[in-house]
């Protein structure tokens, strides 16, 4: 399962969760302004933006990527 961190207000986030529903991938969103207990988790792996999107492979990426999100289409 694909998981999406996203926050309000980011236009990179609406896109990404547009495209992987347009695409009906399943996917569970965690919004950091929400559910701020993931802010830490994010930092510490690295990321300091949103949204963070986690395959399910274990890899994860920051933004909003076109060319990532195709491989799972």
């Amino acid at each position: 399962m694909v998981t999406v961190f996203s926050k309000n207000n980011c236009i990179q986030c609406k896109m990404t969760k547009h495209f992987l529903e347009q695409h009906k991938i399943s996917f569970i969103e965690h919004n950091i302004d929400e559910q701020p207990e993931y802010i830490s988790q994010l930092k510490s792996e690295g990321f300091m933006a949103t949204p963070v999107v986690k395959l399910p492979n274990g890899q994860a990426f920051s933004g909003f990527r076109p060319d990532q999100l195709n491989q799972l289409a």
